[in-house]
């Protein structure tokens, strides 16, 4: 793979941001006593930080062990370095899943509940198809008890893992995250 030969990203301090991803700043600093070096990247452009956090926080009508099963297959799609670690660090912290867990989920097989594998199944089809998972998976996912509704959640979180994966992808900022094993 080429690299850039003229341009490389640095991740912004508070000071070299505009005003309104300062008070973002503030805020991730306040309530995690940091601001995540992708996150901070974001802020290079005025609105795409704000932009981006809007779309992690809508609502959904999935739950967070499930919105954290689509980002970790879709990281480990897209091998993003950054959020693979990123959202180990989420899934056992913040969701309880375990490392034996997390690496199944990372690899789309899922041994330890039907409908997580369904899902898993699903997203790792979809983000490698672009889109067009197999008819097969698709009616697995159905009868696993999603609906339409989380369909569409379900390739919202895909869609928002894409473009942090992309992100990292190019600008290989530094990772701010514990290391996680290769699979």
């Amino acid at each position: 793979m080429e690299t850039l030969k003229e341009v490389t990203f640095e991740v912004p301090t508070r000071e070299q941001v505009s005003e309104n991803n300062q008070a973002i700043f503030d805020q991730m600093q306040k309530s995690f006593g940091t601001v995540p070096n992708l996150y901070a990247t974001f802020a290079l452009n005025d609105t795409a930080l704000s932009d981006y956090l809007a779309l992690q926080n809508r609502k959904s009508t999935l739950t967070g062990k499930e919105r954290e099963i689509i980002n970790l297959v879709v990281s480990q799609v897209n091998e993003c370095d950054y959020c693979l670690p990123a959202h180990t660090f989420i899934s056992k912290k913040m969701h309880g899943f375990s490392d034996e867990e997390i690496l199944e989920i990372r690899r789309g097989e899922i041994s330890f509940n039907d409908k997580y594998d369904a899902l898993a199944k699903f997203v790792k089809d979809t983000a490698i198809n672009r889109g067009r998972p197999s008819n097969d998976l698709a009616d697995n996912l159905f009868k696993a008890g999603f609906t339409k509704a989380n369909v569409v959640d379900i390739i919202m979180v895909i869609g928002d893992k894409i473009i942090s994966n992309y992100l990292h992808n190019f600008t290989k900022i530094p990772v701010d995250w514990p290391e996680v094993p290769s699979i």
